[in-house]
C-alpha cells in the first residue's frame, strides 16, 4: 500500500508540475482534473490525467515485457 501511495503522489507532482506546458500544447484539462485559486495562487490536482497517464505507462511496460 505504501508503495502504491508514493507512486500517486510522485504522478501527482509530476503531471502537476507539467500542466502549465501542457494547457499551452492544448492538453492536460480532463474532466477529473480540478484545479483552484487560493489567495492569488493556482493549485492544479490531475486525478484524470494521472490515471490515463498510469494507464498508459502499464501497458506499454505490458508490451515490453
Amino acid at each position: 500500500m505504501t508503495k502504491w501511495f508514493l507512486a500517486m503522489l510522485l504522478a501527482l507532482s509530476l503531471i502537476g508540475g507539467l500542466t502549465p506546458l501542457l494547457r499551452r500544447l492544448g492538453l492536460g484539462r480532463l474532466p477529473g482534473d480540478v484545479s483552484f485559486v487560493l489567495k492569488g495562487r493556482r493549485y492544479d490536482f490531475p486525478f484524470a490525467s494521472s490515471l490515463i497517464l498510469s494507464a498508459l505507462v502499464s501497458f506499454l511496460f505490458f508490451l515490453l515485457h
